[in-house]
């Protein structure tokens, strides 16, 4: 089961239409410090039942032999070659 969460007023919640008034840069900056935020908490954030199953497939997979590996340069040269 997945758990939701609700957004609760805060009075010192940053508003959408300060959001849409900032710069690329200043966007993506904030998404960062949330991400640093989110990871120093990541044992308080709860993980969908479906993961578990993902890993439990891949993992399966892998010792059945099935599974197909790429090494980091195998990796990069097939996403450079998707961009194009």
């Amino acid at each position: 089961m997945i758990e939701t969460f609700e957004a609760k007023p805060c009075d010192d919640m940053i508003e959408l239409s300060q959001i849409e008034r900032m710069s690329v840069t200043e966007r993506l900056r904030a998404m960062d410090q949330l991400w640093d935020s989110l990871s120093r908490h990541g044992d308080e954030i709860p993980s969908p039942d479906w993961h578990q199953d993902v890993l439990a497939d891949r993992k399966a997979r892998a010792q059945r032999g099935d599974a197909k590996f790429l090494t980091l340069d195998q990796l990069r040269s097939r996403l450079r070659s998707s961009e194009q």
